[in-house]
């Protein structure tokens, strides 16, 4: 995936409100751009550190541009627009480059399914076996450790889903949690415990249950991102 327009450059001021980011850029100019990230981005950004983002013509925004890419204390970069991630897992999908999940004959996104009213990110089929696929976007990872977690703040939605993949694996369907990490510097995932700990809890009963749970990780820098390589996922606690 390749940023066109490409993607422009300033400092971060400030994140608030969740939704909106004050930067500047190298001309002095202040802009506010549109932050779409509904986490914490805990170690994900900090004051005075490089940004990267995308700017839009279209009359009708309130904002001028789009937060996409963020420099992180650690001095790694972290794609911040968590849309980008199911639009990355597509790219991967269609590319063959998810091998546990190549081969499939049909693709249907955000798909309605199970007893809690859920979308999955992606129905997948293979020889009319389906396969649920739930996608989260990584990028919490901290000082001296190349492993990221997952979630960044505590998300009952989360837990919601792999409850609800649970039940599908349990029925016999083939059921899988994508972590899309798109965070460089990073050679493993695991459940950030110390954030969220029914999260954690409910991702390991869903693997005793059944799921499969994948991460794959990203190149990234300010001229595109590509899902290139398989992560093994830590589950202990």
């Amino acid at each position: 995936m390749l940023f066109s327009p490409a993607l422009e450059h300033g400092r971060l001021l400030r994140r608030y409100k969740r939704f909106l980011a004050d930067i500047e850029l190298a001309n002095g100019e202040q802009l506010t751009i549109h932050c779409p990230n509904t986490g914490s981005m805990l170690n994900c950004m900090r004051e005075g550190g490089q940004v990267w983002f995308s700017r839009s013509n279209d009359p009708k925004r309130k904002l001028p541009g789009t937060w996409e890419i963020s420099e992180t204390p650690q001095g790694r970069l972290a794609c911040v627009n968590t849309g980008r991630a199911n639009a990355l897992v597509e790219e991967a999908l269609r590319a063959g480059t998810i091998a546990e999940l190549a081969g499939f004959t049909a693709l249907r996104r955000e798909v309605a399914y199970g007893e809690e009213g859920s979308r999955i990110d992606f129905r997948l089929e293979f020889d009319g076996a389906p396969a649920y696929v739930e996608v989260k976007s990584v990028t919490l990872g901290y000082p001296d450790s190349p492993v990221a977690a997952f979630p960044d703040a505590v998300t009952q939605r989360g837990a919601k889903h792999l409850r609800e993949l649970a039940k599908l694996a349990s029925q016999g369907v083939r059921a899988v949690q994508l972590y899309c990490v798109n965070l460089t510097g990073i050679d493993a995932v695991r459940p950030a415990e110390e954030i969220d700990a029914a999260y954690a809890q409910a991702l390991r009963a869903a693997v005793a249950g059944g799921v499969e749970v994948l991460a794959y990780g990203t190149r990234l820098d300010p001229q595109g991102i590509v899902i290139d390589r398989r992560l093994p996922v830590l589950l202990s606690p």
